[in-house]
């Protein structure tokens, strides 16, 4: 299966057109929205998947409970079957609208693994935690073991990025994307993350931009994964947003078994 991002640019169009075959959506859109377009998606066949922005798992604020009764009112009112956030801190005292790492750490294990379970607890089901992408980080674990160390405490899913993991790689070095992938518990992963990035000279770092076509390599690797081990396969495409065309040619792109 594949599913694609769905985006405020997309409102216009005819959506029976574009070939996916589920949509992802960023709840803190939807909460108190007309899910009118939502459900239309959901209609025509398609699943809806939610992945958040804003739980900040990785920071040290407290909870928000009044948003985790809205987003299970909302998983409950489409139907939903995934729901997912990053494994990153947003900002404690104000919501910042970006990712900020976790340390590496057995500590940073425990308090996360805990914020999660809490999460679980209070939508009265299993969530993912995606691997995110990071610019600077400390501590004494691989990203690819505290990953782990993190889901199964919690014991909660994984949304696999394989785009970060491809960033991370140019960025810090470490393990590569077949490396990564080889040390993830595949039996969590409910589907992937693929996008494209951008090399910025200002930084001297590549950026998760999504707002490229998928790289070849990561692209095979997303089609081995969803023909040896079932996993559907999302596209992010959220800045710079083409035609529907284009992402009509990506989608068939990662469909395909010979390019």
């Amino acid at each position: 299966m594949l599913g694609l991002g769905y985006r405020r640019e997309m409102a216009g169009w005819d959506m029976a057109a574009v070939l996916a075959d589920f949509f992802e959506v960023v709840p803190e859109n939807w909460v108190h929205r007309d899910r009118a377009p939502l459900k239309a998606l959901i209609e025509s066949g398609r699943p809806v998947h939610l992945h958040g922005v804003s739980l900040n798992l990785g920071g040290h604020g407290a909870l928000r409970t009044d948003f985790l009764a809205d987003l299970r009112e909302l998983i409950d009112d489409l139907g939903v079957m995934h729901y997912s956030d990053h494994l990153a801190a947003s900002g404690d005292a104000h919501q910042l609208y970006d990712l900020f790492p976790i340390p590496f750490t057995e500590d940073e294990v425990v308090r996360v693994a805990d914020r999660i379970s809490r999460v679980q607890d209070q939508l009265g089901r299993r969530m993912a935690v995606e691997n995110s992408t990071w610019y600077t980080n400390v501590g004494e674990m691989s990203e690819a073991d505290f990953l782990m160390a993190v889901v199964r405490r919690a014991d909660c899913h994984i949304l696999l990025d394989l785009n970060n993991i491809v960033v991370n790689h140019k960025n810090h070095g470490g393990l590569d994307l077949a490396e990564f992938v080889s040390q993830v518990d595949l039996d969590r992963v409910t589907y992937l993350h693929v996008a494209g990035h951008e090399f910025d000279a200002r930084f001297g770092l590549f950026i998760d931009t999504h707002s490229q076509g998928v790289e070849r390599q990561t692209a095979q690797v997303a089609r081995h994964l969803r023909e040896v081990r079932d996993l559907p396969i999302l596209l992010e495409w959220d800045n710079d947003v083409p035609d529907p065309d284009t992402i009509n040619r990506e989608l068939a792109c990662l469909r395909s078994t010979t390019t």
